[in-house]
């Protein structure tokens, strides 16, 4: 199993660059960031974004794997993002993977103005900018037009490092979702406090079986911190850890702790 950290973007860079370090230099495996405009209790604090972020990170370490976990289509366009991750993975050497979902009804969703998207539209546009977003990230020549979002000769020149194109882990818990992550997702993510691991690892299983596709290809990872208490003592983490590998799971990531809820300790 490899673990990872989640980082708040919420300190200016001369204040948090040491931890993406020094989550490189203790063995983490992967470092990430929330990829949002502002988050839940951080309205009316510090807030930074994300992909700037990512690339401080990347110049600053040579090893560690490096990702949004997870941006979404509240207030993103499949061409520009293409643009920036090709550009983030070469300046990462190739460490980057995008973390993405369909979002939430969050201040992400209406920042830009616009009426927050019901349940159905959010999983639409998910599937949508995910299959668009793939071709543009094999190809350097994109033309596609959908319901929601469109390209037209979009150019992605020279491609990404990582070939066909920079993994992506998907997060998902709906059955659109779930398909969605066993057609293009190198992993798939689970939110702890966003069902049970069981039986959404057996349904991802479904799904995989479905396109012939071998469910062990499919890395499942969880990002926690949201339910109970898995940091109460070494072996209370160790059994933690055991019951979501049982369960299939590849990767673990926990946020870095702070002075203060959320994530304090």
């Amino acid at each position: 199993m490899r673990f990872g950290l989640l980082i708040l973007p919420e300190g200016r860079w001369s204040e948090v660059g040491e931890r993406w370090r020094a989550a490189e230099q203790l063995g983490f495996d992967h470092a990430w960031t929330y990829d949002h405009l502002t988050w839940r209790s951080f309205r009316e604090k510090p807030w930074f974004s994300a992909l700037p972020t990512l690339t401080a990170a990347a110049m600053t370490t040579t090893r560690i794997r490096l990702g949004t976990l997870v941006a979404s289509p509240n207030f993103r366009h499949p061409v520009p993002f293409a643009k920036e991750l090709m550009s983030l993975d070469d300046l990462s050497d190739g460490r980057l993977t995008l973390g993405f979902g369909a979002g939430a009804e969050s201040f992400d969703a209406t920042a830009l103005g616009q009426e927050p998207w019901s349940r159905r539209e959010r999983s639409e546009r998910f599937q949508e900018f995910v299959e668009l977003l793939d071709d543009l990230l094999r190809s350097t020549r994109t033309n596609r037009r959908g319901r929601y979002y469109a390209a037209d000769e979009a150019r992605s020149i020279p491609g990404c490092i990582q070939r066909p194109r920079i993994p992506f882990a998907l997060a998902a818990t709906g059955a659109r979702g779930l398909q969605l992550a066993a057609t293009h997702g190198q992993a798939w993510v689970l939110v702890d406090a966003r069902g049970d691991p069981a039986d959404l690892t057996q349904r991802l299983d479904a799904a995989c079986e479905t396109i012939d596709r071998d469910p062990r290809s499919l890395q499942r990872m969880a990002l926690i911190g949201f339910e109970g208490d898995p940091f109460a003592s070494v072996d209370a983490f160790r059994d933690f850890a055991g019951r979501y590998q049982a369960l299939g799971f590849t990767d673990l990531v926990a946020h870095w702790p702070r002075e203060e809820a959320p994530f304090e300790g």
